[in-house]
């Protein structure tokens, strides 16, 4: 009888689903039942795409040099607007050949993990952590070493805590300011310190910089000042040669399914990633990066109406979270997510069931409020929900006065 092979590959069969995916699929699934279920599961905006960036993609539609393929890397005007945008946000100079345009922030993240890791070598990770990192880091064959902050931190490590997790197979430090899934936003002296430690280490950051245009106001929650997401390598400029920047238009501009992001880097760094992407997808659509270059380049204005939203709806969560005895919730600078600590709800019985762990509290909600939560387990240790804003003030006002009735 021949040898029995393995119909699915261990490295690909131990990939675990997205967790957020997975809730916010079950709350549709709910929802397309006839369930009116609120879910705060998707970190995606419920705004249109401005109308500038539609009407870009709608002439790329019918002009015939977009029917063929085009470099791998990106469309050179689009990576000229991302050099743009990177001294502009970033502080960063750099040149176009510098710059891989990709399927969306998730391929730039798999890609720089994938550009830098040999198997073994570790990978220093902020914990709470967005849930695609573990399994990246695990498919180029790293190690990830977990560094916790809870809320008593605000969800924000020192360097003290990355000393002690340091260790001679250390090679990458993530570095994810604004947090998903916190919220949390380094200062720019906590940015400047952990750069530094980072230089002196001789280690690599990738630092993911999707959400660095959705900051707000640190003390006042008034948005008329808001933070900006310093930079790590505009805090350390020396770090430039062993970063690599990951970035989209996702978030900032209501884009999730527009799939355009990118990776900015060292050029031998960002040319490696690039022969891996001629062989992974090739180029991204070109109706895409039409539409990526009028967001870069064309008016703010819309973009900065959707921050301003984000900001209300983050004073109303915070302070209708709050409410709920047992729930602290810090208040997020950047992103539009809040990450509760629900600890002091677990062990407790709540509608005849008792939840000890995040995961059974957040199944609780689901079948009891008819609310969407993602759990900590997601991210990092169980404790913890995740709730986006990015959804209707209506919805999440009533999706919060949900919980606040079935923990009362």
């Amino acid at each position: 009888m021949p040898h029995e092979l393995k119909r699915i590959s261990t490295r690909i069969g131990s990939i675990a689903e997205s967790a957020t995916l997975k809730v916010d699929g079950k709350a549709k699934a709910l929802q397309a039942a006839g369930r009116p279920v609120i879910s705060f599961a998707a970190g995606e905006p419920d705004f249109q795409t401005p109308e500038h960036i539609v009407e870009a993609a709608l002439l790329a539609v019918r002009d015939p040099k977009n029917y063929r393929y085009t470099p791998a890397a990106g469309l050179p005007e689009l990576r000229e607007a991302i050099v743009a945008k990177t001294l502009r946000d970033s502080g960063l100079a750099v040149s176009p050949s510098q710059v891989v345009v990709t399927n969306g922030g998730k391929q730039a993240v798999y890609q720089a993990f994938a550009t830098l890791l040999d198997p073994g070598d570790e990978v220093i990770v902020p914990t709470p952590y967005w849930t695609t990192y573990p399994e990246a880091i695990r498919l180029a064959g790293g190690v990830q070493v977990d560094v916790f902050a809870g809320s008593d931190q605000g969800y924000l490590v020192t360097v003290e805590q990355l000393e002690a997790a340091r260790t001679p197979r250390s090679k990458v430090l993530l570095f994810v300011s604004p947090s998903n899934p916190t919220g949390a936003v380094y200062s720019p002296e906590q940015t400047r310190a952990i750069g530094q430690w980072a230089e002196d280490n001789g280690l690599w950051v990738i630092s993911d910089e999707i959400y660095q245009n959705l900051t707000y106001d640190p003390s006042t929650g008034s948005g008329q000042a808001n933070r900006k997401a310093v930079s790590i390598v505009e805090a350390v400029p020396a770090l430039a040669d062993r970063t690599i920047l990951v970035n989209g238009v996702a978030k900032t501009y209501a884009m999730t399914g527009w799939r355009l992001g990118w990776m900015v880097g060292p050029a031998d760094a960002i040319k490696a990633a690039a022969n891996l992407q001629s062989h992974l997808s090739s180029n991204v659509s070109n109706i895409s990066q039409r539409a990526g270059i009028a967001a870069l380049n064309g008016p703010q204005d819309a973009a900065e109406a959707m921050r301003v939203a984000f900001d209300r709806r983050r004073k109303l969560i915070v302070a209708e979270l709050n409410k709920i005895p047992g729930v602290v919730t810090p208040t997020p600078q950047g992103a539009f997510y809040v990450y509760p600590d629900v600890t002091g709800l677990l062990g407790r019985t709540w509608g005849g069931v008792t939840p000890t762990t995040s995961l059974e509290l957040a199944d609780l909600i689901l079948d009891q409020a008819e609310v969407a939560a993602v759990p900590g387990e997601a991210f990092g240790p169980s404790g913890f929900l995740r709730l986006s804003y990015a959804l209707g003030d209506d919805s999440l006002l009533e999706g919060v006065q949900r919980l606040q009735r079935l923990f009362a």
